[in-house]
């Protein structure tokens, strides 16, 4: 938990900058964006959404005011993390829609988004997503991104007799956001960590045609 003496407070954005609207930020700008994110990303799955501020900019080499002038606060840069990931788990989707296998496709993006669902857990999980969604801090419905990924994952696995026909998209997410549920928390079987995948390998397996 954070001490709020020592929590870095927001900044006002300064007014008349010398870049336009509609400019392209400056490398050094972009850059120090990245890692910040990357640095909120590890932070945030080691410490949940309370991780401190004054640690995240430590990891990522930058000062305090150079977090906030980037971010307007702690709401602004989970929702940034968040979006990081959708992104990541999309283009991933993206990219196994070519793989030989297109049931292996599937199987592969399902592991990814196992572990994009029990890190979220560890952010609040689905309430703190809809939160953030509908305040527009996430621009877009990352909810319906993932639907369209699986969708078209599994259509394809289904087209090439991977998959069951009677498997439909959403349910298939339920029952892996239902494995993360069950095994995120700390008193979910702590003695064995392997029991996610196992669960997952259970349904991976429910999911072949027959």
């Amino acid at each position: 938990m954070n001490d709020p003496q020592t929590e870095p407070q927001p900044q006002p954005k300064p007014q008349g900058r010398t870049a336009a609207v509609g400019r392209p930020a400056r490398a050094d700008a972009v850059r120090n964006r990245e890692r910040i994110v990357a640095a909120a990303r590890e932070a945030f799955a080691e410490a949940g959404p309370e991780a401190s501020l004054n640690e995240i900019a430590r990891r990522a080499g930058v000062g305090p005011g150079t977090l906030y002038r980037n971010f307007s606060g702690r709401p602004e840069l989970l929702a940034a993390v968040l979006k990081d990931r959708v992104d990541t788990l999309c283009a991933r989707a993206r990219d196994l829609l070519s793989a030989d296998s297109a049931g292996d496709g599937l199987a592969e993006w399902l592991r990814a988004f196992l572990d994009h669902a029990r890190v979220n857990q560890g952010l609040g999980g689905a309430l703190m997503l809809e939160q953030l969604e509908a305040t527009g801090a996430l621009g877009t419905d990352c909810h319906q991104r993932i639907l369209d990924a699986v969708t078209a994952l599994l259509a394809r696995a289904q087209d090439a007799g991977a998959a069951r026909r009677d498997l439909a998209p959403a349910d298939l997410l339920q029952l892996v956001v239902g494995i993360a549920l069950s095994t995120t928390h700390k008193q979910a079987s702590p003695d064995d960590p392997e029991q996610a995948k196992r669960l997952l390998g259970l349904v991976l397996d429910a999911t072949k045609a027959r």
